[in-house]
């Protein structure tokens, strides 16, 4: 009775059994994290929300094995004073050894297929000087490697981009040196009680530069910044920046740094009010300038073979020594203040860029009488070099962000 009663329920088990593990392996991805990314990824939260991870804090780390960059001098999208291997820069591959390395967490080295895969159908834009052009031009270059079939781009009154076609994504640079509106007003009248003065440079502080106006709607990630021509070697006193509200003088009259803040409170608030709440905002800050001995006009050099050590970066940067590049920490703590409390991610490049006085393209830049006639270059940066690096923090912070939502 036994033996039969159990050769009958013995294939029911069976049965109920292959149900039971039909149903489960069909309904428990129901339950799993729909927007988990199908390849596996370190998750990197921004600077401002992680005290785990700060990928600005570490050391440049002599590395002989370090993978080599990207591109090379034929890049069509480099800029010829910038091009240091077509340049001839000395010891271009001593400065592509050297491995920016974070104190507490991995920064891992783009991967353009994958970034520009994950940037399909979106825009990124840079709005600034200079230095943020400098930036756009290593991106594009990194980017080529993914996409042959890179085209130039400019279009939305922007400087100069690239649009990849594979991957449906442009990366552009917007130029607006001081991001508002400013024009050359010529002096008035050739009697005056200032005599020195030639004219003034108008800055309306609460409009933004034509170059930038109309693309707000455009760009999925937006890296803004200004401060290299708030300077008195830019706008001396013959040529200086008078400030304009509301169409009319400020009064009193705003001194440089006071009208720097006044303009970064302004275009915060632009940024804020009319820049979509899903983009994607970053504020870089400063890249510094190693001028040795002098002003750019002045003689001033940056013919060294290795970065700075860590004891020295004070010396040369901290504006209490009064140095001639004592401006990017000034300027830091003002911009600092200006994005406090806002959705604008700041991108901290300032420090490990600090170190490197030995990668900007000093006195080759690609023309006969540059030098004599400009003074070396210690302000911009070679490619490939320095800027691959800031790639690589900016992609990470990317990827975190678009990656978990």
């Amino acid at each position: 009775m036994h033996t039969k009663l159990y050769s009958s329920i013995f294939p029911s088990i069976i049965l109920l059994s292959l149900v039971f593990l039909f149903l489960y392996s069909t309904f428990l991805p129901l339950y799993t994290n729909n927007n988990s990314s199908p390849l596996p990824t370190n998750k990197f939260l921004p600077f401002s929300s992680s005290s785990t991870c700060n990928l600005f804090d570490g050391n440049w780390v002599s590395n002989s094995t370090k993978a080599k960059p990207f591109y090379d001098e034929t890049c069509p999208f480099h800029r010829n004073a910038w091009n240091c291997l077509k340049n001839k820069r000395d010891n271009m591959g001593v400065i592509n050894s050297w491995e920016w390395v974070p104190k507490d967490c991995n920064l891992e080295r783009i991967d353009p297929w994958r970034f520009l895969g994950l940037m399909r159908n979106r825009n990124i834009g840079f709005v600034g000087d200079s230095l943020n052009e400098n930036f756009l031009v290593s991106f594009l270059c990194v980017l080529r490697v993914a996409d042959a079939g890179a085209k130039k781009w400019k279009r939305k009154g922007a400087w100069r981009g690239a649009y990849f076609p594979k991957y449906n994504v442009t990366v552009a640079y917007h130029r607006a040196v001081l991001l508002a509106k400013y024009k050359w007003e010529p002096k008035q009248s050739a009697v005056s009680a200032q005599d020195e003065l030639k004219g003034v440079y108008r800055v309306d502080v609460d409009i933004v530069a034509d170059d930038w106006s109309s693309i707000t709607d455009f760009y999925d990630v937006l890296v803004f910044n200004t401060g290299h021509w708030w300077g008195y070697d830019k706008f001396p006193k013959e040529t200086p920046l008078i400030f304009y509200r509301h169409g009319r003088p400020i009064n009193p009259p705003l001194g440089l740094l006071d009208g720097f803040q006044v303009v970064l409170e302004n275009m915060v608030h632009h940024i804020q009010k009319e820049v979509p709440k899903n983009t994607l905002k970053f504020w870089r800050l400063q890249s510094p300038r190693h001028f040795y001995g002098g002003e750019w006009n002045q003689n001033g050099s940056c013919l060294f073979d290795r970065p700075l050590e860590e004891d020295q970066l004070d010396l040369w940067f901290d504006p209490s020594n009064n140095g001639v590049n004592k401006e990017a920490r000034t300027l830091n703590h003002l911009i600092k203040e200006a994005v406090q409390g806002t959705d604008i991610q700041v991108l901290d490049l300032t420090r490990l860029s600090e170190f490197r006085a030995d990668a900007h393209p000093a006195i080759w830049l690609g023309q006969k009488d540059a030098v004599s006639i400009w003074g070396q270059d210690c302000m911009h940066w070679c490619l490939p070099g320095v800027p691959d690096t800031w790639v690589d923090i900016l992609v990470q912070l990317i990827h975190n962000s678009f990656e978990t939502g």
